[in-house]
C-alpha cells in the first residue's frame, strides 16, 4: 500500500498540464485556432456559411462538390482539434439540412473519410460532440478583458441565431466557472495523500464555492436562450444516431464502412467536470445513468477521459473522511454533495423548460396535417437519453451520497 500511495504522489502531484487541462481554462481549449492551413479552405468556406447554407437547402449540394482531402498538413494537436469541429459541424448540417423528419441517410466519402481520418488521429468519435460544440468553438472579443458573454464569440454556428450563440457561450461559461472545482479536486487528492487536513477542508470548501458558481452560470439560459428555438431548431443539430427514432439504424460513412455506424448526439453528459466531481467525491450513479455516462467518457478527449480514471483510482475521499472521525471535514464533504444535488436540480428545471416544455408547446401549435415528429423523440435528450428519468436518478444518486452525522 506504502508503495502504492509513494506512485500515486508522484502522479497525483495532479499537475494538470499532463492531462491537457489548462490552469486557466480548466477543459476549454485556450484560444482555439481560428483557421486551417490553405489546402483546407473548401471545408472553411462551407463551414464559416453554414446556417445561411442550410437555411436555403443548398448544405448538401456544395458538400457533394466539395474535394476530397486528406489529413496529412493537419499538423499540430490544435490544427487537428479545429479540423474536427469544422467536419463536425458540416457532418450535423448536410444529415438534419431537412430537419428531423427527412435526415440524410448516408454521408458523403468527401466528408466522411477525412472525418473519420482526424478523428482516430484524436481518438474521438466522428459526431458532433461537446469538445466542438462548446471547448474548441469560442473566442474573445479583447483577450485584454475578462471572460463574459460580452467579451466571447462563438467560431462555428447552425441556425438558431442569438440562442444558439447564447446557449454555446453559457455553456463555455460554465466550463470556465469549474476551473477552481478542479484545482480544488486535484489539491484535496493530494492532501489526502500527504494527511494534510487543512488542505483538504480548504479544498472541500473551493470545490462547494465552485459548484455554486456553475449553478449560477447556468442560470444565464434563461437570459440568451429561447426555448422555443432551443427546441425547433438547435436541439436537431445536436442529434446523433444512435438511440434516435428518426434515424433508427445509424448512419453509412460513405467508403468507411458498408455497415451503418451509431454514435450518440452532443449531451452535457460528454463535459469531463461532472464526472470527475463525481469520482472525488464517490458518487455511484444507478447501472442504466453508470452505463450511460461510462459510455459518454468515450466521447471527451482521451486525456480528458484519463484525468477522470486518475481520480477514480487515487484513495477514496468517502472512506478519508469517515475514517477520520472530524466533523469539519464530514459537514465540509457533505457541503460539496448537496451543492451538486442542486446544481443537478437546477439542471432538471432547465431542460424541463428547453425540452419538455417547449415539446409540448410545439406539439400543441402542430396543425394536424403535418407529418409528426417520429414518436417519442420529444422525451429524449441530445445524448438519445430518456432525458428526465435520467437527469432525476442521477440527482438522487448524489443526495444517496451525503453522509449521516455523527449525534
Amino acid at each position: 500500500m506504502e508503495h502504492q500511495s509513494q506512485n500515486l504522489k508522484t502522479t497525483l502531484s495532479l499537475s494538470l498540464g499532463r492531462f491537457h487541462i489548462s490552469e486557466d481554462y480548466g477543459f476549454l481549449l485556450p484560444n482555439p485556432l481560428k483557421k486551417l492551413p490553405d489546402h483546407y479552405r473548401p471545408w472553411m468556406e462551407i463551414a464559416n456559411k453554414l446556417p445561411h447554407l442550410i437555411e436555403s437547402h443548398q448544405l448538401r449540394a456544395h458538400v457533394n462538390k466539395m474535394p476530397l482531402l486528406n489529413c496529412e498538413f493537419l499538423k499540430s494537436h490544435r490544427e487537428q482539434r479545429l479540423a474536427h469541429v469544422v467536419l463536425s459541424f458540416i457532418t450535423m448540417g448536410y444529415i438534419w439540412q431537412e430537419g428531423e423528419t427527412q435526415p440524410e441517410q448516408v454521408l458523403p466519402r468527401n466528408l466522411a473519410l477525412p472525418f473519420v481520418e482526424v478523428s482516430r488521429k484524436l481518438g474521438l468519435p466522428p459526431i458532433l460532440v461537446h469538445t466542438d460544440l462548446v471547448l474548441t468553438n469560442w473566442t474573445t472579443k479583447d483577450p485584454e478583458r475578462l471572460l463574459d458573454i460580452g467579451n466571447l464569440d462563438i467560431l462555428f454556428s447552425f441556425p438558431g441565431g442569438e440562442s444558439l450563440r447564447g446557449f454555446i457561450l453559457v455553456t463555455v461559461l460554465v466550463e470556465k466557472a469549474a476551473v477552481p472545482g478542479i484545482k480544488a479536486l486535484v489539491q484535496g487528492v493530494n492532501a489526502i495523500l500527504q494527511a494534510s487536513q487543512d488542505s483538504l477542508l480548504q479544498a472541500l470548501e473551493q470545490l462547494r464555492l465552485s459548484i455554486q458558481d456553475i449553478t449560477r452560470t447556468l442560470g444565464q439560459m434563461h437570459d440568451y436562450v429561447d426555448p422555443d428555438i432551443f427546441y425547433a431548431v438547435i436541439r436537431i443539430f445536436l442529434s446523433g444516431w444512435q438511440d434516435n427514432p428518426a434515424m433508427p439504424v445509424g448512419l453509412i460513412y460513405e467508403g468507411v464502412s458498408s455497415e451503418p455506424l451509431k454514435y450518440s448526439g452532443g449531451s452535457a453528459a460528454q463535459s469531463t467536470v461532472l464526472h470527475a466531481f463525481d469520482e472525488f467525491l464517490g458518487v455511484r450513479h444507478s447501472k442504466e445513468s453508470g452505463d450511460f455516462l461510462l459510455r459518454m467518457r468515450d466521447y471527451m478527449p482521451p486525456s480528458h477521459k484519463a484525468f477522470i480514471e486518475e481520480v477514480q483510482a487515487a484513495p477514496s475521499l468517502r472512506h478519508h473522511v469517515l475514517s477520520s472521525g472530524n466533523g469539519q471535514l464530514l459537514t465540509a464533504y457533505n457541503q460539496c454533495v448537496e451543492a451538486l444535488a442542486e446544481l443537478r436540480s437546477y439542471h432538471i428545471t432547465v431542460v424541463t423548460k428547453y425540452l419538455v416544455t417547449a415539446a409540448a408547446k410545439a406539439k400543441s401549435r402542430k396543425p394536424s396535417h403535418l407529418p409528426e415528429a417520429p414518436q417519442a423523440l420529444e422525451e429524449r435528450g441530445t445524448g438519445g437519453t430518456a432525458v428526465l428519468n435520467f437527469l432525476k436518478s442521477v440527482r438522487n444518486k448524489t443526495l444517496e451520497s451525503i453522509l449521516p452525522q455523527r449525534g
